[in-house]
């Protein structure tokens, strides 16, 4: 009996500590079989895609991919000592996106560059992204290969700049854009628009990628339609408001979706992808808003 007794008292004990608390558990998105993903693959774009569907020799539209035919492993995954390795290789416009959508979250992953590069970005910076908030089908932006989001740039030199994906809006903590310049973030000056039809694109308040080979680390805070981009631990642009303007020019709140992690013809890899609730914007960002 005395020895029921310990094993139970243990037991609780175990049960109070706020590392099995499952509000604050992060949860893993990545593993060997990608159960928690599935993807959409477009095409392999050219230098001349102007926006249009693209066409054969005969002038017919092509097809896309589509849903979950990802033949040629344009997404795999590399068994490391350290746990799983996403590999994208960029060979084909698309994205990998969650099975689940989620609301109110921090999500955290670490994100390295390899060497291959494809057309049409043979000469231009490695690229890929975050997609948050993505709703609806796949293939409805300007490169026909995402859903409706809000996009955390993962760019060599922009980590974190911001680009609105098909017809989304945010209002962003910016200066305001002059001529050719574009917005740049910065947390000290007030809220501006960005949408379709006119500022769609935002520049991170600053650079903290890491050196070339070495892992980077983003983390993307969502909480009641406010977000916040980190690189590094530095927290490069703050918004709000998140949301996508429908076809009879009404905004309509976007704070829930799938994420998705685009592949855009450069060769990358995530590792320790995780994510998990909140219950309120973190003590340390609330000031920020």
């Amino acid at each position: 009996m005395k020895l029921l007794i310990t094993l139970l008292i243990g037991l609780c004990a175990l049960g109070s500590l706020p590392s099995l608390n499952t509000r604050d558990e992060w949860v893993p998105l990545l593993d060997n079989n990608l159960s928690r993903w599935g993807n959409y693959l477009s095409y392999a774009h050219r230098p001349d895609y102007n926006g249009n569907v693209p066409k054969d020799a005969s002038g017919s539209p092509i097809q896309p991919i589509g849903y979950n035919k990802d033949d040629n492993r344009v997404f795999s995954i590399i068994n490391d000592p350290g746990g799983p390795v996403l590999r994208i290789s960029g060979e084909k416009y698309g994205c990998l996106f969650t099975r689940d959508s989620y609301e109110n979250y921090h999500l955290v992953l670490q994100v390295k560059w390899g060497s291959q590069k494809h057309e049409p970005r043979l000469t231009k910076l490695r690229d890929s992204g975050i997609l948050y908030h993505s709703i609806g089908e796949a293939g409805v932006e300007y490169w026909r290969s995402w859903m409706l989001s809000q996009e955390f740039q993962i760019m060599e030199g922009h980590m974190g700049d911001y680009w609105c994906q098909a017809n989304s809006a945010i209002d962003i903590r910016a200066y305001q854009s002059e001529g050719v310049m574009n917005r740049v973030a910065d947390d000290k000056l007030p809220f501006l628009a960005f949408k379709k039809g006119s500022d769609a694109y935002c520049l991170r308040s600053g650079n903290y990628e890491s050196p070339p080979g070495e892992w980077t680390k983003l983390e993307l805070i969502c909480f009641a339609g406010k977000s916040l981009h980190i690189v590094n631990g530095h927290v490069v642009m703050v918004l709000k408001d998140s949301r996508y303007t429908n076809e009879n020019g009404q905004d309509i709140p976007m704070r829930k979706g799938r994420i998705q992690l685009q592949s855009e013809a450069a060769e990358v890899f995530f590792k320790d992808i995780r994510i998990k609730p909140l219950t309120a914007m973190p003590t340390e960002y609330a000031g920020l808003f």
